[in-house]
């Protein structure tokens, strides 16, 4: 053979090998044994009591990153398209492009999602700039939130908000500081003169939030501990605070960046405790942000008690889903790409094969019994339960106020003012299913906005009326 035709089959072979290499080295990752987490879900809680869900960007369409997002859930949350910092970083600057992306891609990969758009820390160095004024910082929140909301609002898939994050570290309100630091400059804004001085901007992000954004659910997010009562107190009573101006409040988030080995008896107990707070005041409950760290390394015994750590948690979850719904929502997806990774807190590892953590989900999931239609008490009461407008309105000083009830139970009839102080409980205890009328006299009360509550163990409404004097 001529010594030109063997150099020409060597080059052939040398292009044919590389070509096989990179066909080797960008072939689809081959998927997990058993069926899919969102397969699972999707047969076994058909009435949505549960969703299970991770985070990605849109960097990560058409990627291995992506694709395993897609073929595994249904629930996505855009980890920093819609934070403020990316939409809106000064007055002047506006992009929508990547949280536009996720408008198609949801509804061609059959997903709801989460906008991880809170009013929090995760905003511009603008805003966090020491010079900015309240009323600037005002002004640029309540225009980004706004704009958010007109956007997205309706379409298909959005269904859930955060609309604020990280107010509250150990049992105080985050606060600005000085520089650049992880602070929350919203809370120059002011606060009001509630008991708990709750800061203003919580109130303007939950009003901006339902006035233009009545198709999505509004859920508070916190990052913190459970070992932290004092926060979740406070969480709760702002919650209450925000109901009593008749704002909607409809699920609490917890950022759930733990260690591993963290899910003791005494751990799981807080999460139980925290969960029931939530349903028993007709508040979904999610656990927005799952991480279980490996701070010490890897092994095949740590990767084992990694996926011990994350099926307890999620077992909690699943106990509670007769109560109320749940969601979980992994803040990783493979150990290559996202925050954190040298602490190996993903489902898959940097090769995008499943990881024991990811086969403890699935084996969780898989055990639960389908459920029939969850908690039909609740949704009955929610169905069944009519307030009406009071009559006068407004009035001086006598007002009626109607309510109907098709199920017993108890019930209170609270009368608040703007602040949220309590100014007379008109009705305190248990109530057959009937129509009910009850009268409220404002004599001798400032005249202005008041606000009056029907609560029973799992709905809440309230209503605004004026007296005049």
């Amino acid at each position: 053979m001529k010594a030109k035709n063997v150099k020409k089959i060597i080059i052939f072979l040398s292009i044919f090998i590389e070509l096989i290499q990179a066909f080797l080295l960008h072939a689809q990752p081959s998927e997990p044994t058993g069926r899919r987490l969102r397969t699972i879900v999707e047969e076994k809680f058909s009435d949505q009591s549960v969703i299970i869900g991770a985070t990605t960007g849109s960097w990560a369409f058409g990627t291995y990153t992506g694709e395993i997002m897609d073929r595994e859930f249904s629930y996505v949350t855009p980890e920093n398209d819609f934070k403020q910092w990316r939409i809106h970083p000064d007055p002047g600057t506006w992009n929508a492009v990547e949280p536009d992306k996720w408008v198609q891609h949801i509804v061609d990969n059959n997903q709801v999602l989460r906008m991880h758009c809170p009013i929090s820390p995760q905003c511009s160095n603008w805003a966090k700039n020491d010079a900015r004024t309240a009323e600037e910082l005002e002004t640029n929140m309540r225009e980004f939130l706004k704009a958010v909301c007109e956007r997205y609002n309706g379409k298909s898939g959005f269904e859930y908000m955060d609309v604020v994050n990280e107010t509250i570290v150990n049992g105080k309100w985050h606060h600005n500081k000085p520089g650049l630091d992880w602070e929350c400059p919203w809370y120059k804004i002011g606060v009001d003169s509630d008991n708990n001085q709750t800061p203003l901007y919580i109130k303007m992000a939950f009003e901006i939030a339902q006035q233009y954004a009545p198709d999505i659910k509004l859920i508070y997010n916190h990052h913190g501990s459970l070992s932290r009562m004092d926060d979740w107190q406070l969480i709760a009573e702002t919650v209450n605070y925000l109901r009593n101006l008749g704002l909607r409040v409809d699920g609490i988030g917890w950022q759930a960046h733990i260690d591993n080995g963290w899910a003791t008896p005494e751990n799981l107990n807080r999460l139980r405790m925290i969960i029931d707070r939530a349903h028993n005041n007709n508040l979904e409950f999610h656990i927005t942000e799952a991480s279980v760290w490996l701070r010490n390394g890897v092994s095949e015994t740590l990767f084992d008690e990694q996926a011990a750590t994350y099926r307890a948690i999620l077992e909690v979850l699943l106990e509670k889903r007769s109560t109320g719904k749940v969601g979980w929502n992994t803040w990783h997806i493979d150990d290559g790409h996202g925050w954190k990774t040298e602490y190996y807190p993903s489902l898959f590892d940097a090769d995008y094969t499943a990881k024991p953590a990811y086969y403890s989900i699935q084996e969780a999931l898989e055990n639960v019994v389908p459920s029939k239609v969850i908690e039909p008490e609740k949704k009955t009461l929610i169905k069944t339960f009519k307030l009406d407008q009071n009559y006068p309105n407004p009035f001086n000083p006598i007002t009626e106020i109607k309510f109907v009830l098709k199920k017993s139970g108890h019930i209170s009839l609270v009368i608040y003012n703007l602040l949220g102080e309590k100014i007379e409980t008109l009705l305190d205890g248990y109530c057959q299913a009937d129509e009910y009328s009850t009268r409220w006299n404002g004599y001798g009360m400032p005249g202005g906005i008041y606000i009056y509550r029907l609560q029973g163990e799992y709905f809440s409404e309230t209503k605004k009326m004026i007296l005049m004097q």
